[in-house]
């Protein structure tokens, strides 16, 4: 059974990419329950069904699973009901953990965010300069809720 403990944080600044290259993803949600969200992703090599279930502290059940991406895009066209979250991700190494910082265009454009995958809630890990506040527990910056909820209708942009 799959595990996910992650930890989520804005970012202060975007220097630290310049030049880096990153990977487009788009994404929607086939569904939004408390118990778990279904979420269909597409990148340019592939696409995903992944079903997240409840987090708890920085810590939940995920489960991904590969899909034809001719499926993917008709599932994103089709059974999405609320809008779909693109972003560029960048992988930024901080051995022996790997920060992937997520650049949101469209609806939540302006947001910038963090996160880091580790082995245990409590996990020592270097925190970068342009690291920002921690937003782990603030379930607006869920990417499902994104979708639902833009970041641009609930920051004014500027947070």
């Amino acid at each position: 059974m799959g595990t996910e403990i992650e930890r989520k944080f804005r970012v202060r600044h975007t220097d630290f990419l310049v030049g880096a290259t990153g990977q487009w993803l788009c994404q929607g949600y086939l569904s939004h329950q408390a118990e778990a969200t279904v979420r269909v992703r597409m990148d340019d090599d592939g696409a995903w069904l992944t079903i997240k279930g409840v987090t708890q502290g920085a810590t939940r059940r995920e489960f991904e699973y590969p899909i034809p991406p001719d499926d993917a895009r008709i599932m994103l066209d089709e059974m999405c009901p609320a809008g779909r979250i693109e972003k560029t991700r960048f992988r930024i190494p901080a051995p022996p953990h790997v920060w992937e910082v997520d650049v949101f265009a469209g609806d939540n454009e302006g947001l910038v965010v963090a996160e880091i995958e580790l082995s245990d809630e409590n996990e020592a890990f270097e925190h970068p300069e342009w690291l920002g506040a921690e937003v782990t527990d603030d379930p607006r910056y869920y990417n499902s809720e994104l979708s639902r909820h833009p970041w641009r209708l609930w920051s004014g942009g500027t947070e």
